[in-house]
């Protein structure tokens, strides 16, 4: 029996129900498999955070992953995109899903707004003794977050960064004070702009 997309939505709609509830990670814990084998991986360089570029295998594992990001980070208002948007694909048995929330960093206290995007697993829970299908749980959690945002405010320095993004004016979002002052001093910031018929910025 192949199973439908209504089926994969169950479990992954009742894990990111706790996720955005703030659920305590036992309550999480009961939303992922125990066998076949659970486990948590978040993207990016482990050189960033503790929780970061590794796979926590098994119920402890998938546990101390938990564990180990809610000591450093918290957020609010979390909230995931309409279902009728989510992917699923029933060969691979796998929902990916957007979600958004205001992210802080527990040691320092900055804040950021931040997109995910969540890549949930889903397998039969297997039960000894027991015929039949088992219930359908979570078995593989991946996130794509935003790692920078993260690492400078673990570090107290994601309000530096936001503050010479911002005193670059309302007109050059995404632009520091240094790139402004190029700009108004003729030197542009791309190849070619900026140069005169008789020479270059700088000469």
């Amino acid at each position: 029996m192949k199973y439908i997309r209504a089926n994969l939505l169950t479990p992954a709609r009742n894990l990111c129900a706790a996720f955005s509830s703030s659920s305590p990670i036992p309550t999480l814990l009961t939303h992922f498999t125990h066998d076949p084998c659970p486990q948590a991986h978040e993207h990016g360089l482990p050189h960033l955070a503790s929780f970061l570029g590794r796979t926590f295998t098994g119920t402890d594992g998938v546990a101390r992953y938990f564990e180990v990001m809610t000591s450093e980070l918290g957020f609010e208002d979390m909230s995931f995109e309409p279902e009728a948007e989510w992917l699923v694909d029933t060969s691979t048995m796998a929902v990916v899903i957007r979600g958004t929330a205001k992210f802080y960093a527990k040691r320092t206290g900055q804040k950021w707004d931040e997109g995910f995007v969540y890549r949930l697993g889903i397998a039969e829970e297997v039960n000894e003794g027991v015929s039949g299908r088992g219930e359908l749980k979570v078995q593989e959690y991946e996130v794509w977050a935003d790692t920078g945002a993260a690492y400078l405010a673990l570090n107290g320095r994601l309000g530096e960064v936001l503050s010479e993004e911002r005193e670059g004016g309302t007109g050059g979002a995404g632009r520091t004070r240094r790139s402004q002052d190029r700009k108004r001093s003729g030197c542009g910031e791309v190849v070619g702009s900026g140069m005169g018929a008789y020479g270059s910025c700088g000469q």
